[in-house]
């Protein structure tokens, strides 16, 4: 199966985080750095199972506390 990569509005729709929450969560080490998708570091994406992995982590956390 092919690699499902999401771009920064599908990051943020399928997260619930805001532009600067999802690179502040980046920036902190909580959430997954993005992949560059070539030479030009402005198209950027996430693979969708870095992202269902980190969906995962909150519900585990959630469930844990």
């Amino acid at each position: 199966m092919a690699m499902q990569l999401l771009r920064l509005p599908e990051a943020l729709q399928r997260t619930g985080l805001s532009r600067s929450g999802l690179y502040a969560a980046i920036s902190a080490g909580t959430f997954p750095k993005p992949v560059k998708l070539g030479p030009n570091a402005r198209a950027i994406a996430w693979p969708a199972e870095e992202i269902d992995a980190w969906i995962s982590e909150r519900i585990a956390e959630r469930a844990a506390a």
